[in-house]
């Protein structure tokens, strides 16, 4: 992202106005100070950014869902008290007024004299071009998510002078991230680049093809660039399709006007691992290098074990998630580089086990939700609009952030409205024109009439939307939402489940079941635990272990598919179809995983999608479900209240010897090792409880394992110690 420069600013002030003295004693007391902004406000401003910086072979390319916009005037307010005087320093993007317990200053304030006492500060600010905020900074007031703010104040003055006391303002906590230095606004924010070279060259006469190694993304730089004419580069994520002039999905062509030699570097980022630079008789180029771009998210989860093969394919998914983790979650690097709801669900979720960056969460939630009024679903397809849901509530039971929930609750329930409005006459959704019914990339697959899938997303929805209400305090929403679900599951089990099939049908049209049945509800199904145990066994052997029902391509549906035999306790049946499925990725030379991979393939077939010869992603978000999986099922980790204030351990091996790894909370990381003797726990949040089967007694000197029957034991883990018991793994 490059630095935008404001134009045409009244009075011809500068959009960022940067004013203030530093003191050197004030900053070594001085609380953190941040950008803040109307809540939502940037994520979409900066996710509009991304996402249309999307081409194909040199033409624009922007998404087909409708984009919102910033608010363009804020006010900003905070109340607070001071025990002595102190001086702020003032920072705005945008045109800026200040008041101090109502009074106007008049100017534009660079820093401020705050006697001691109770105050309200209060700054508005326009920007019709990028998102107002504000940066303030003193020894103890300070801007931060405490700030409230509106887009509307809706105070007026009458003809006494007197301001109107009575106002139906809402406001809401400032929004924030990370943005910590008061010279650079939240519109000049870029990520971070590193020079790398290529692992190898091959130079010709008029053309260098260059090999990064692997899969990779950035900005090319190309090196001693001289002469008049015509120069082009050929991206692909696989040599075939970088060696394709007129079928590769990424090129740049470019005038070539150079005296002398230069270095120049492409003002469009590219994902690529081999570029092929074709130019001119009259145009010579010295070398190729690149600026990799990258967010600087901290890897905090790991995973080893005795299985190299496993190593590598967590390896493989770690690098992959990290280069589709950019300023938001996005689909895939090369093609669309777009905010989809459905790959950033799955997103979070591998977050939770690798990064634990919130702020990524949040800001990529936000974009995809945009503003009120609600016109469509999300990323106009129906079941991304219900993983938007669940993704809420998720965040919230891995970070126990209760001041997300109180932002995105009105956005919440003004998009179930938009969804409830859009029953039918039976109360379930069926596809309305405009309405894409996605699920999943699969041949024949039936979006006709009034799909399972989509039921079930809705259910869960709505039980989401009722505890959402719960943390608002918000009982009488609580109350509807809970029973809308109760009625809607009711509804799913007397339309859909056929008892001769074992299953629930894939759909209903014109109220008749039809023959399809199909893995998508079902393996929702019990996860999501609305199956009862004996469903549950039917389930399992009828459809997910069942090959004459339509098999799964896509590791977006493996995910689910994989989970679902996983909380089954089919952990070692789910470990050789990771090695199987994502190791044969590896074994065609991936060094990221794909958008899809169907092993029956042969050569290019497996670049092909979408009708165009190289149409497929080579780096897939969703193709990075095994951090998640070896995570939660094999190390067994998961937080069973709110921001791991208590959680779960359950180690599986599912077959393995031994594991080890660590699982980040928002108070440091859980550490687990396991083999097949011993156990070793180090806890680092709230209260654990390890679950574990044993042969024999286990032995643990540091507390005293509880027999629960049937061979298993608990244990509780306390944060800060650590554990060793030694046992027989019972399998």
């Amino acid at each position: 992202m490059r630095r935008n420069q404001h134009k045409n600013l009244m009075n011809g002030l500068s959009a960022f106005l940067c004013f203030g003295l530093l003191f050197l004693a004030d900053i070594a007391s001085a609380q953190k100070a941040t950008w803040i902004w109307y809540p939502g406000d940037y994520e979409v401003w900066l996710s509009n950014k991304m996402q249309a910086r999307r081409t194909e072979r040199g033409s624009f390319l922007p998404p087909f869902w409708k984009l919102d916009s910033h608010y363009a005037l804020i006010e900003f307010h905070k109340d607070f008290e001071l025990a002595s005087p102190e001086k702020v320093e003032i920072y705005a993007d945008g045109q800026y007024n200040v008041k101090l317990d109502g009074k106007a200053i008049s100017g534009y304030p660079h820093s401020l004299d705050i006697p001691a006492g109770k105050h309200r500060i209060s700054l508005k600010v326009f920007n019709q071009g990028n998102v107002p905020a504000i940066y303030v900074k003193g020894p103890h007031l300070v801007s931060d998510n405490t700030w409230e703010t509106t887009f509307e104040d809706k105070e007026w003055i009458d003809q006494s002078g007197k301001t109107s006391d009575i106002s139906a303002t809402k406001y809401f906590p400032a929004g924030s991230w990370n943005l910590n230095d008061p010279k650079t606004p939240p519109s000049a924010f870029s990520l971070p680049t590193k020079e790398q070279s290529a692992v190898s060259k091959d130079k010709k006469e008029h053309s260098i093809f260059v090999d990064f190694g692997k899969e990779t993304f950035g900005f090319v730089k190309l090196i001693g660039l001289k002469g008049k004419g015509k120069l082009s580069l050929h991206y692909g994520e696989s040599k075939e399709e970088a060696m394709s002039l007129e079928h590769g999905e990424l090129m740049d062509p470019m005038d070539v006007n150079q005296d002398s030699k230069t270095d120049y570097i492409m003002p469009g980022s590219r994902a690529f691992r081999y570029v092929n630079i074709v130019y001119d008789d009259n145009v010579s180029l010295d070398d190729v290098s690149m600026l990799y771009e990258y967010s600087p998210v901290e890897q905090r989860g790991s995973f080893k074990c005795n299985d190299e093969e496993i190593n590598k394919i967590w390896d493989v998914a770690a690098y992959t998630m990290h280069l589709n983790t950019r300023e938001f979650f996005i689909d895939g690097i090369k093609r669309d580089r777009w905010v989809w709801s459905g790959d950033a669900y799955q997103s979070y979720l591998m977050n939770y086990y690798l990064y634990f960056d919130s702020p990524t969460v949040t800001r990529t939630i936000y974009a995809l939700r945009g503003k009120d009024p609600v016109t469509s679903h999300i990323n106009t397809i129906m079941d991304y609009t219900f993983y938007w849901f669940l993704s809420v509530y998720d965040y919230y039971q891995y970070t126990g952030d209760k001041a997300f929930i109180k932002q995105a609750y009105p956005r919440m329930q003004s998009m179930m409205d938009f969804c409830l409005a859009r029953r039918d006459k039976d109360g379930l959704m069926e596809g309305l024109p405009g309405d894409w019914v996605f699920i999943d990339w699969a041949d024949g697959l039936s979006k006709k009439g009034e799909v399972s899938f989509e039921q079930m997303l809705l259910c869960r929805s709505l039980e989401t939307m009722g505890l959402c209400a719960n943390i608002m305090n918000d009982k009488a929403a609580a109350v509807k939402y809970n029973a809308a679900g109760a009625a809607l599951k009711k509804k799913i089990f007397a339309y859909y489940w056929n008892p001769q099939k074992q299953a629930l049908v894939h759909s209903r049209v014109n109220g008749k079941q039809t023959d399809n049945v199909t893995r998508y509800s079902n393996m929702f199904g019990i996860f999501f635990n609305y199956f009862s145990d004996t469903q549950k066994q039917e389930v399992k052997k009828s459809v997910l272990l069942n090959d004459k029902i339509q098999k799964i391509t896509t590791p977006y549906m493996h995910f689910y598919e994989l989970e679902a035999l996983c909380a089954m306790g089919e952990q070692d049946y789910v470990r050789k179809q990771i090695k199987d499925y994502w190791g044969g990725m590896l074994k065609l030379g991936a060094t990221t995983f794909w958008e899809e991979y169907d092993p029956f393939k042969k050569g290019a077939e497996h670049y092909a999608m979408y009708g165009r010869e190289f149409g497929k992603s080579l780096c897939h978000a969703w193709g990075a479900s095994p951090i998640y999986l070896l995570g939660k099922y094999y190390l067994g980790v998961k937080p069973t209240a709110p921001g791991y204030k208590q959680y779960s351990i359950t180690p599986n091996l599912g077959g393995l010897q031994w594991m080890e790894g660590s699982i980040p909370t928002p108070d440091g990381d859980i550490k687990v090792y396991a083999s097949t003797k011993q156990l070793k726990i180090e806890g680092a949040a709230g209260t654990g409880l390890l679950r574990f089967r044993s042969q024999t007694n286990p032995m643990c000197s540091q507390a005293k394992p509880v027999s629960k029957g049937n061979g298993w034991y608990e244990l509780s883990i306390e944060k800060g110690k650590k554990y060793t018991i030694d046992y027989q793994e019972l399998k």
